[in-house]
């Protein structure tokens, strides 16, 4: 009997031994996703369109990230069209990418897919506009509100505080749209002497951004400055302001595009504010590591704006 119990023990001892030799301590398990070495991160960007220069230099500087931190980055364009861009975070989620980075054509409706994203464990971080819903670990952008009060100011101090202003806004729903709004007017409207004539949006684009401006100064050409939302929308109104003939009508833009800084170095814009897309996109990928690797990171992550004038 001694000797049955003598052999359980030492089963029991090689057992105990083999077991802690095959199992890691809590909070040690997958330590390559929590030491900053994990391997073959994929990252999935859903972006709102590639047909703006300003999404095309975001992905650009998200693509340089990436290469640069032997990350595989997936791209989908939603040519603006919130379904497809539904559509394309759906095929993200089923490749099981890393992390998603969802640059939103539509704050509202892009909830569902991120709840989508949710549900298959993917972290997502949102890229220059927010969503309205689902879970967000973090958001890559410039103080939009900010850029509309640093663009109605300047508009202020080159109209005088005296005169009619025409507001065009981007797609109704995006968040940059609303915010770069609310900026502009939480400085614009307090001024007695400026009356904003029209605002109407344009969608960020810039052949409707010339029609629209046609279609404003058919009724009222007594414009002194206009504040578009994006750069393409403000080049469109320039050449409708260029085509009426009209002269000295302060212009300012947002993003920074190449066309538009080049419209200010050679003075027919007044103004853009600069938003960096490269640095945006480049901020979200090293984001987007630190979550990969199970990382902390912060909740709101800022890209610093500057004002680009005559």
């Amino acid at each position: 009997m001694k000797k049955i119990f003598k052999g359980l023990a030492v089963s029991m001892l090689g057992l105990s031994m083999l077991v802690g030799c095959t199992t890691q301590a809590p909070g040690t398990a997958d330590k390559g996703a929590t030491d900053g070495k994990k391997e073959n991160i994929t990252v999935g960007l859903a972006v709102s369109t590639q047909s703006n220069p300003f999404f095309v230099t975001l992905k650009e500087g998200a693509e340089k990230a990436a290469k640069e931190n032997n990350m595989k980055l997936v791209t989908v364009d939603a040519q603006d069209d919130p379904a497809k861009q539904i559509s394309g975070i759906e095929d993200l989620i089923q490749q099981q990418v890393d992390v998603l980075l969802v640059n939103p054509t539509d704050s509202a409706a892009i909830a569902s897919a991120i709840k989508s994203a949710n549900r298959a464990n993917i972290p997502v971080i949102t890229v220059d506009r927010s969503a309205e819903g689902g879970e967000v670990v973090s958001h890559v952008a410039s103080d939009n509100v900010a850029g509309g009060k640093m663009a109605a100011e300047y508009l202020l101090e080159k109209i005088g505080k005296q005169g009619n202003v025409v507001e065009l806004e981007g797609i109704p729903g995006a968040s940059a749209a609303r915010e770069r709004g609310k900026g502009f007017h939480e400085i614009m409207d307090k001024e007695s002497g400026v009356k904003v004539v029209a605002k109407q949006p344009a969608d960020f684009d810039r052949a409707k951004g010339m029609s629209v401006m046609e279609n404003i100064l058919q009724g009222n050409k007594d414009i002194k400055g206009v504040f578009a939302h994006n750069d393409e929308m403000a080049l469109g109104a320039l050449k409708a302001i260029q085509s009426a003939g009209l002269k000295d009508v302060v212009v300012v833009g947002f993003d920074a595009t190449d066309d538009a800084v080049a419209a200010v170095k050679q003075g027919s814009m007044s103004a853009t504010v600069a938003q960096k897309p490269d640095l945006i996109g480049k901020q979200a990928i090293e984001v987007a590591k630190k979550v990969a690797v199970g990382e902390k990171v912060e909740k709101n992550v800022p890209v610093t704006l500057e004002l680009i004038k005559q």
